[in-house]
């Protein structure tokens, strides 16, 4: 049977549609499911990369918020009972609930959501490692370290609990309709040691962004404003008060948050 035409392109959900097979294999490359793993894939869209998930002899979850794509997918795979098509916004699921075992997590996110998607996934239970296909200057902030400029909140709450490597540079050129901006592949591995706990993952979350909020003023100062014991804390964890927050490494930052807030560790 031929394939439907596609659904039109709806530019609120931010949907640039990749096309180039090379980045395709190198996304599915980097997924590297073990035998046990059920792939998840995020916004499968028209489902090209889907196409070479599927390649995989693992079971496969697409989750997909377009109704109108939904039904495009299911068609594709109707008979092939290791695909399964979930229509629904990926931020009102757990992704964990989705399978019974180990799992990864793959897929070209839009870009206007894509932290938000980001730190719904990295929640326990937590996939083995994350591939997703972002806007370069995000990729950078998520990999960037302590005092360059592309360091902020962002970076220090992913490295908080996970490793991340930019797997692939991607053009414009390589989506339909093609983005204004640059993007990349990145592989996000949840640390075998995460520097918090999942008590800790939304307070410190909190904490993180309101000393990036402040970030041109000292670390000192910052720390008055939600403390009377900053000196004393500054002085035990041997922190200059006049440093400002881009030069703090995330241990510098948990060790902050602990001792601001020993309560949200118990």
């Amino acid at each position: 049977m031929p394939r439907r035409a596609n659904p039109p392109v709806l530019k609120r959900l931010g949907q640039h549609f990749l096309s180039d097979q090379a980045t395709l294999d190198a996304i599915a490359a980097a997924v590297a499911p073990s035998q046990e793993d059920t792939i998840i894939e995020i916004g499968p869209g028209r489902g090209v990369l889907t196409d070479v998930l599927a390649r995989y002899p693992n079971n496969l979850i697409a989750i997909e918020i377009d109704h109108l794509l939904s039904d495009q997918l299911r068609e594709r795979y109707d008979g092939n009972p290791r695909v399964t098509i979930v229509e629904k916004d990926v931020l009102a699921i757990e992704t964990g609930s989705l399978v019974n075992g180990p799992f990864v997590v793959v897929g070209n996110v839009p870009y206007y959501i894509t932290t938000p998607i980001l730190f719904h996934v990295l929640r326990a239970p937590l996939p083995r490692h994350i591939v997703f296909l972002v806007q370069l200057e995000v990729a950078e902030r998520i990999i960037a370290v302590p005092g360059t400029k592309e360091y902020g909140a962002l970076s220090v709450n992913v490295q908080a609990v996970a490793d991340a490597e930019i797997v692939r540079r991607v053009p414009p050129g390589a989506f339909r309709p093609p983005p204004k901006v640059d993007s990349a592949v990145i592989r996000i591995v949840p640390r075998a040691d995460p520097l918090i706990s999942i008590a800790e993952v939304d307070p410190f979350r909190r904490f993180v962004q309101s000393l990036f909020g402040m970030r041109r003023k000292q670390i000192g100062g910052i720390l008055r404003s939600m403390t009377d014991r900053s000196a004393s804390i500054l002085s035990d964890l041997d922190i200059d008060s006049r440093i400002r927050s881009e030069t703090l490494s995330p241990s510098q930052f948990v060790s902050l948050f602990r001792a601001v807030y020993p309560a949200a560790t118990e």
